[in-house]
């Protein structure tokens, strides 16, 4: 449950971005508190990512402002912004030979001063997020010879690593197989549950429902809808979202959502 007494983890007031010419979202108004967890839903090219990069302070909105921890980005700074947003975007960029545990430690980098070394804590909490993410007993492989599903796997060990109070992910469940999808979602819902703030863009509107409090809509128009999730993620809204019929399975407490 979100703590609504604390001041919000990060703010929008009236944003609208555009790429392209084309309108992405239009007075856009949110907040999100610690306990928090939003999913944003849309059609390929509706702007989710576009939209993600901004809250995330990495892309300047056409209007509007934003605010991370009361403060707009530039008064934070680099480093203290990522002591409190994590990022994790779509793109895996790894140019030099690392090992998995030097990959994962980069999540500390925020943490360190200019010219400080990683603690025995620092790798200490490293190597924990691994065993969270099943690479323990990958620390010393180059990174460059991971699978997809295992660099996408370290990516959200080094989110981890970073211990942001929010966590802004982009499809974090590209290249995973179905049980590692659902530890994934766990492990960043447990991250929740202890007073983080989550945004996630995925594309399973059943697993967005199981795993989130609140949800965005983008209709790719500009037109957006925010809310509770159990309002939202409904077949009659998500079938115009996606341009399809879908139809709401339940069982077992559950909720999926298939095409008609």
């Amino acid at each position: 449950m979100s703590d609504k007494t604390a001041p919000p983890l990060l703010a929008a007031r009236q944003l609208t971005l555009r790429i392209g010419g084309h309108l992405l979202c239009r007075d856009l108004d949110m907040q999100l508190f610690p306990g928090d967890s939003l999913v944003i839903l849309g059609r390929n090219g509706a702007g989710k990512s576009t939209l993600l990069a901004a809250l995330a302070g990495l892309r300047a909105p056409e209007s509007g402002e934003i605010l991370l921890a009361g403060k707009r980005y530039a008064e934070h700074g680099a480093r203290a912004a990522a002591r409190q947003r994590g990022w994790l975007g779509q793109r895996r960029d790894d140019p030099f030979a690392a090992h998995v545990l030097e990959t994962a430690l980069t999540g500390r980098h925020p943490h360190l001063g200019r010219w400080q070394w990683e603690s025995a804590a620092d790798i200490a909490r490293a190597r924990t997020a691994l065993a969270e993410v099943g690479l323990e007993a990958m620390a010393a492989r180059d990174v460059r010879t991971l699978s997809g599903g295992e660099r996408q796997r370290l990516a959200i060990a080094t989110l981890l690593v970073q211990d942001a109070p929010l966590m802004l992910v982009d499809e974090p469940l590209a290249h995973l197989d179905m049980n590692h999808q659902i530890a994934a979602l766990t492990l960043l819902a447990e991250r929740v549950r202890r007073g983080a703030a989550l945004i996630s863009i995925l594309h399973d509107p059943g697993l967005a429902a199981r795993y989130h409090t609140q949800a965005l809509l983008m209709y790719g128009d500009g037109e957006s809808e925010i809310g509770a999730a159990d309002e939202l993620l409904i077949p009659e809204k998500l079938s115009r979202l996606y341009g399809h019929p879908l139809l709401k399975i339940a069982a077992d407490g559950r909720t999926a959502f298939v095409p008609a």
